[in-house]
């Protein structure tokens, strides 16, 4: 899949290098409390989940109930897992990988 030349530039480059230098849960805590607000990094996180939850085939109302995410975040996470760039379902592969 090719980068989305709109979110590509120096800044960004700058920013992704530098969360691949982070090498534990700790680190990332530190970096993205410092980086983001509680609030951006719980959503990331929700978004995270019902995309787990979604490859587990729940329902939209199972989602909702647990993760307390929106019909309309369910909905774009699902559009960005059946049409997106493919980094949900390279990230949930991962982790797959290694709870098995």
């Amino acid at each position: 899949m090719s980068i989305n030349e709109k979110l590509k530039d120096p800044e960004v480059d700058q920013l992704f290098n530098a969360m691949l230098l982070l090498k534990n849960n700790e680190e990332c805590y530190q970096f993205f409390e410092d980086l983001c607000t509680i609030s951006e990094i719980k959503s990331m996180a929700q978004r995270l989940q019902v995309a787990r939850m979604l490859q587990g085939e729940h329902t939209y109302n199972e989602i909702v109930e647990k993760t307390g995410a929106s019909t309309a975040t369910v909905s774009r996470v699902k559009r960005c897992l059946n049409y997106g760039a493919d980094g949900y379902l390279l990230i949930l592969n991962r982790m797959k990988e290694g709870e098995d």
